[in-house]
């Protein structure tokens, strides 16, 4: 599936039920990933088993990442990612499959940010599904990477990588996950992303664009939870990343979400069969019940 995005041609996999029939016009989602991720990874885990479900479910890469086009390359923009995710809604509202007034978005880890911040403004996403959400404010991603300092810092380095784009067109790059390089934009045993078996797949690349770090680090994921009124599930660990930034936009938000606390760390929502499978088998119920045919 391609499909465009502010002049950038988008490539996706929509995953449909095995016994859809001719003309049956289904309810849809579009799944995304973490930070850095590809549509190969934890997103298709999810779409295959919500398709399974009787979902069409819509993975796809970003700009600038895997099989889309876009530039630059690996730059974690929450602002272009918003906007590539419009893009896919209306993607799926116009697609012949699709019943274009019960759709969905899931978001596992990063995205969910990015979702809520799409489904907060738009009105033809009538569901949400947030799985392991990382939602940081300036506060909590400060708790993160290093308090105040090691945020200026990081923004700093950003901000002179993105001038030396804007002068020469050069992109400088750090890996995306490191045991070693402490410039890496993830640093530590993550396995998930250092074994080929997992999520360490060649589509990825492990590139992270040093001129991301203004954009992620000021980007507020909890700044869209009073706006947000469609019928939303959040899947989440104590063991799994901030959980306290699912508390507090669980908590801002107009309407209560469901709320699901499972056992887990975070990279069990990523790939652990039987934490996916649970966490799908949740997602599914919630779209199920608020996508229902009218």
């Amino acid at each position: 599936m391609r499909f465009p995005s502010e002049g950038a041609e988008l490539v996706g996999v929509l995953h449909l039920p095995a016994r859809a029939r001719e003309g049956e016009r289904l309810p849809a989602v579009a799944v995304l990933g973490s930070w850095t991720t590809v549509k190969e990874q934890m997103p298709s885990l999810y779409a295959q088993r919500l398709a399974a479900a009787g979902f069409a479910a819509l993975t796809f890469d970003l700009r600038g990442f895997g099989e889309s086009e876009g530039a630059p390359r690996h730059e974690e923009s929450p602002a272009r990612k918003i906007e590539d995710i419009r893009a896919a809604v209306a993607f799926l509202s116009a697609h012949p499959a699709v019943d274009a007034g019960r759709l969905g978005l899931v978001g596992i880890c990063a995205s969910s940010g990015y979702i809520a911040a799409e489904a907060a403004d738009d009105p033809r996403v009538r569901s949400v599904v947030m799985v392991a959400p990382w939602l940081h404010d300036a506060a909590l991603a400060a708790s993160v990477y290093g308090g105040p300092e090691g945020v200026a810092d990081r923004v700093r380095k950003g901000r002179e990588a993105r001038a030396r784009f804007a002068a020469a067109g050069e992109v400088s790059y750090v890996p995306a996950v490191s045991t070693t390089d402490s410039s890496a934009a993830m640093v530590g045993q993550f396995d998930y992303y250092l074994d080929v078996r997992r999520g360490g797949i060649p589509q990825w690349g492990n590139r992270f664009a040093v001129m991301s770090w203004p954009g992620w680090l000021e980007f507020d994921a909890l700044a869209s939870a009073p706006r947000l009124r469609a019928p939303t599930l959040i899947v989440h660990s104590e063991e799994g990343a901030i959980p306290d930034g699912a508390k507090r936009f669980a908590a801002a938000m107009p309407v209560a979400p469901r709320v699901v606390w499972m056992a887990g760390t975070q990279f069990h929502f990523y790939d652990d069969p039987a934490t996916v499978d649970r966490a799908s088998q949740e997602a599914a119920a919630h779209l199920r019940a608020t996508l229902a045919a009218r």
